[in-house]
């Protein structure tokens, strides 16, 4: 009886340590699943969040951005109208507000007339400074001042195409790279029998130039 008793206690604390291996295992195994669980939950929550947040900080720059954009162009109106010197065909056409305006040359005894705008402050003159714009009239033959751009326009650093004024005068379009500092937009017209240049010294300026060429006029 002894020995069968024995049998029977030992196979009792054999299938409880079994079974308490397997639950211990299972326990472990569990734990283990849960670890993981969580620390994936945590990986795709700081992931989903960083998503977020990106996706917030980029609205708020492209907002911030259109909103500056409105406010710098709002700042622009009303514009204002340039007019040149009359014996020089009192050329008008409006720009920003916001631009200044410094005349080099006024042309009173004749020659060359030179105006300069840009935005808040003019800076010094020279031939490699941009500018805003450039207004330039000149006694010179308007065939012989397109001439002087043919060695640029035959190189592919300028495109030449036709233009418009405001009131109906046919003129010459000039876009790309004038010189090493200079990469921008021109027009040029006859006038009489003088050379109006209209440029501006920078792509930054394209839409302000191509909004003001549009309400160029002057006496022929």
């Amino acid at each position: 009886m002894t020995q069968i008793y024995r049998r029977r206690e030992n196979g009792f604390v054999n299938g409880w340590m079994v079974s308490s291996i397997g639950l211990i295992v299972l326990s472990t195994g569990l734990l283990a699943l849960s670890i993981w669980a969580f620390m994936n939950y945590t990986d795709q929550k700081t992931n989903v969040n960083t998503i977020r947040d990106t996706a917030v900080a980029a609205a708020k720059k492209t907002q911030f951005d259109t909103d500056e954009a409105n406010f710098t162009q709002r700042e622009k109106e009303p514009m204002r109208q340039f007019t040149g010197p009359s014996d020089y065909g009192a050329v008008t056409f409006n720009y920003p507000k916001t631009w200044s305006l410094f005349i080099n040359r006024d042309a009173s005894s004749g020659g060359t007339y030179e105006a300069y705008l840009n935005p808040v402050a003019v800076p010094a003159i020279s031939s490699t400074q941009q500018f805003a714009l450039r207004v330039l009239i000149e006694e010179k033959d308007y065939d012989k001042a397109l001439t002087s751009y043919d060695s640029l326009v035959k190189k592919g650093d300028l495109k030449s195409s036709s233009v418009t004024s405001a009131d109906g005068s046919t003129g010459t379009r000039l876009d790309g790279k004038f010189s090493n500092d200079i990469h921008g937009s021109a027009v040029v017209y006859k006038i009489r029998d003088k050379t109006l240049t209209i440029r501006t010294d920078a792509t930054t300026f394209t839409a302000d130039f191509n909004a003001l060429i549009t309400t160029i006029k002057f006496v022929k």
